[in-house]
């Protein structure tokens, strides 16, 4: 699995720069060991490739778009917090709260917790942006909170943009505390030695560990050196393995505050031949079915008229009024007992034959009584004194022998069928 991260532009660069020079953003494609396989600076809407093959996008937010506050919260569960929020950091606000998107850190020592705020429409635009090139997943990382943190001494870093004269600075002067500007200086050329004086005047007496590009390093030492600040601040080369390091355990994602915007979503590209496959299968499977069915319906349909057939010729006189064969079984059993002969689940062959078993299986042995015996549906239900135990399989076996079945209902009731 891979991971794009991306810097992004601040609102203030992409808002001064031409509409024929987007601002650029940095990017890096890492493994999930942190392993850098590629990096770079491009316009976002030109990674659409690398965007959609990562498996995972972390955008890093403009440290001067998001605000972090400390805010003193009560002990609330996960969804009370959440609803709570708005009213926590309203009176911090200088905008409505409801056009913001809220993230509270994790607890601090006295009830204390940071609470990131980034304008609604922004970062729903900022993540729009990368969801429409084909991203999977997108979190969203206040690029100050990013920084490597050291309890003694301030990070800062300074993003230059090339479309615009702006320059972004982030810094991180706590665990969970960080700030960030956007500069814009009076005279390009000196655009470091002011971002200088701007860093000094808001961390004047702690040491600063400052990030730079490898090519701005020399004037950034230069601008220091001017400013007699060359021993307080130490410069270093920015590279991304130290922002990847620090994006790792960051309790923030603002893309959370989104509802399923910035959540994973379903590479259908992927499974596109896949799922064509599984359609045509599903409609060929569905076609053999009707062509079973109706021949199944076709089949039952001769079958029917044959029996229908069967009938009329046997009983030439009769109008048939339901099942064939059901109508032709009870004329049958009528005809016998005009003839004298009994059919098979009358109630007198039930009750012979019944007899005739429980005399068989009670020879010699005491049992329970028999308290009732009664005839309905063809069906000949006897009911037992709740004395002793009957032989019941014994009577089964009895009963089989003569084409009738024993069922029991209950522990005392028998019902005796005709098995033909």
């Amino acid at each position: 699995m891979s991971t794009l991260y991306i810097r992004f532009p601040s609102k203030a660069a992409i808002e001064n720069a031409s509409p024929e020079a987007a601002p650029e953003c940095h990017f890096a494609l890492a493994t999930d060991s942190g392993a850098v396989e590629r990096e770079g600076t491009a316009v976002l809407e030109q990674l659409g490739e690398a965007i959609s093959a990562a498996q995972k996008v972390v955008v890093l937010l403009a440290a001067s778009d998001v605000n972090l506050l400390q805010v003193q919260v009560p002990p609330l569960s996960a969804s009370r917090l959440k609803a709570a929020l708005p009213n926590l950091v309203e009176e911090q606000l200088m905008t409505d709260p409801a056009e913001c998107i809220l993230a509270a850190g994790p607890a601090m020592s006295e009830g204390l917790r940071t609470i990131a705020v980034v304008n609604r429409t922004w970062l729903e635009n900022a993540v729009q942006r990368v969801l429409a090139l084909g991203a999977r997943s997108v979190a969203v990382l206040p690029l100050q909170l990013c920084l490597p943190y050291q309890p003694d001494t301030v990070a800062a870093t300074f993003a230059e943009s090339g479309a615009s004269l702006d320059v972004d600075l982030a810094l991180r002067t706590g665990e969970q505390e960080g700030i960030g500007l956007a500069l814009l200086p009076a005279q390009p050329e000196a655009a470091a030695r002011e971002a200088l004086q701007t860093l000094c005047a808001l961390v004047p007496h702690q040491p600063i560990a400052l990030y730079v590009q490898q090519a701005r390093l020399p004037a950034w030492q230069a601008a220091a050196e001017a400013l007699g600040q060359e021993e307080r601040i130490a410069l270093f080369a920015d590279n991304w393995p130290r922002w990847i390091a620090g994006v790792r355990g960051l309790p923030f994602n603002l893309a959370a505050g989104l509802g399923g915007g910035g959540g994973p979503s379903l590479n259908l590209r992927a499974w596109r031949w896949p799922l064509v496959l599984a359609g045509l299968l599903l409609l060929v499977n569905i076609g053999v079915l009707n062509f079973q069915w109706l021949r199944l319906k076709g089949e039952a349909g001769e079958l029917r008229a044959a029996m229908t057939q069967t009938f009329k010729s046997v009983y030439p006189k009769e109008p048939l009024t339901g099942d064939p064969v059901l109508q032709m079984r009870r004329n049958i059993d009528l005809a016998r007992q005009r003839a004298g002969q009994a059919a098979p689940d009358d109630f007198l062959v039930l009750a012979s034959a019944f007899g005739e078993a429980w005399q068989g299986a009670m020879q010699g042995r005491t049992g329970p009584g028999i308290a009732t015996v009664e005839y309905n549906e063809r069906t000949l239900q006897v009911t037992l004194k709740p004395e002793g135990e009957a032989p019941t399989a014994q009577i089964q076996a009895a009963l089989a022998a003569r084409n009738l079945s024993l069922t029991p209902k209950t522990a005392n009731v028998w019902q005796i069928r005709s098995s033909k």
